[in-house]
């Protein structure tokens, strides 16, 4: 079963004053580190969607074989991001059957969560596997392709939890509680550690 990947990487960072996808984590930076995660899962295509400072995010992918889809509307919303890696998905890569939705900022996924994902997917009958931590459900999370329409119909200021939240019926939750870790400012990377 083919299953893909979108990791959103387009914001400006701004809470963190700076490129929080160049800032390091467990020796490299945070963009490289997600993507190790993403491809050592063994699902593809990887598509990475790059927005603000774009040309730097893109040298720090040099080395790496991933997709690259530029999100020129970054500024509207995380889901005009999330529209622009799925649009680039699809065209790419159009027997794919599900996606993995996932976010640079969160340091504690591992590629055994998106497995375990993957595996709950294609052994039970739910169109999403989402992550449950602190009291919710979101991303990491994966959606069958029956639901991509939906997701390109999402308003550019709406991410994938929109879709998770019309869907309670059809959502299995896995509980990830590394995953409420994500770093929005300095505190956020202070309290990390890097």
């Amino acid at each position: 079963m083919e299953v893909g990947i979108i990791l959103l990487a387009a914001g400006s960072s701004s809470r963190m004053g700076q490129s929080k996808q160049l800032m390091k984590v467990k020796g490299v930076s945070l963009l490289v580190h997600s993507i190790s995660v993403a491809v050592e899962s063994g699902m593809h295509p990887v598509v990475v969607v790059l927005g603000a400072n774009e040309q730097s995010h893109r040298k720090a992918l040099e080395e790496l074989t991933v997709h690259i889809a530029i999100n020129h509307r970054w500024e509207n919303g995380m889901g005009s991001s999330l529209k622009a890696g799925l649009k680039y998905l699809l065209k790419h890569a159009p027997k794919i059957e599900a996606a993995v939705v996932m976010a640079c900022d969160q340091p504690m996924v591992t590629e055994d969560h998106l497995k375990s994902m993957k595996a709950i997917y294609t052994g039970s009958d739910k169109r999403i596997v989402a992550s449950q931590y602190s009291g919710t459900i979101g991303i990491p999370a994966l959606f069958d392709k029956t639901l991509f329409s939906e997701i390109l119909a999402l308003p550019d200021d709406h991410g994938a939890k929109k879709i998770i939240q019309q869907h309670p019926n059809d959502t299995k939750a896995i509980d990830f509680p590394a995953g409420s870790i994500d770093l929005d400012t300095p505190n956020d990377y202070r309290n990390f550690g890097g």
